[in-house]
């Protein structure tokens, strides 16, 4: 059987990690993106979208089906948006949008890029949204949804100044942090390496599943992700 999977948010932080991982165990990786991703192979996929408002249009052409998996980065700040609709729309609307068309697709799996954060009754905006984001998308009954909610993440952040000065203090402190502790920072990459591997996991044990598919939804917290990949990066 030919494996499928399909991402948006691809030139993020966590995303282009995402995609090198993914092309290690998917023989098709179909990329959705404004711009190429740093890696690429010849199983790739790339699909330009100038605007997301345009993305159903992209999708007429995007050869999705039940046996794709769908993964979500697709993230930004309110700084870098410039409003708080502009945030909004990006984090929630875009993702919820692209869920809704991987659905029409016939797509079953579906994994999100979340934060460790989200609370719908946070007094933060980026909080309210990433958990709005959250529930819009179980709402719509995927067999199976995983979220993923990260600390702090580790790597280099465009546009990013307080979560950059948060790395480098965390760098100084690092030696005396046990990766225990729910808060702990975590690296986009082993990030991707969770996503990538739950994905892997979920397919092979479909494998042994009857007909009668149960939908479920999975959190995986910060804590779990740093248990799942624990090795030196």
């Amino acid at each position: 059987m030919q494996r499928k999977a399909m991402v948006i948010g691809a030139t993020g932080l966590v995303g282009q990690h995402l995609v090198k991982q993914l092309s290690e165990i998917y023989d098709t990786l179909i990329v959705i993106a404004r711009r190429p991703p740093r890696y690429i192979n010849a199983s790739m996929r790339f699909y330009q979208v100038n605007d997301f408002d345009n993305l159903a249009e992209i999708f007429a052409s995007v050869g999705a089906d039940s046996k794709t998996d769908a993964f979500s980065c697709l993230g930004t700040t309110k700084k870098q948006a410039g409003s708080d609709e502009a945030f909004r729309k990006i984090d929630h609307d875009y993702n919820v949008n692209f869920a809704k068309l991987c659905q029409d697709k016939g797509v079953e799996n579906f994994f999100l890029l979340s934060s460790m954060n989200a609370d719908i009754n946070s007094r933060f905006l980026y909080n309210r949204v990433k958990a709005e984001t959250e529930n819009s998308i179980m709402a719509l009954g995927f067999a199976k949804l995983v979220i993923f909610r990260p600390s702090l993440l580790l790597g280099k952040h465009k546009g990013r100044p307080f979560e950059s000065l948060g790395q480098k203090a965390f760098q100084l402190i690092s030696p005396l942090v046990s990766e225990s502790l729910s808060l702990h920072p975590i690296s986009a990459k082993r990030v991707a390496s969770a996503m990538a591997m739950s994905a892997h996991d979920i397919y092979h044990r479909s494998k042994y599943r009857s007909e009668h598919v149960i939908k479920t939804t999975d959190i995986i917290e910060n804590k779990q992700m740093l248990a799942m990949t624990r090795v030196k990066y």
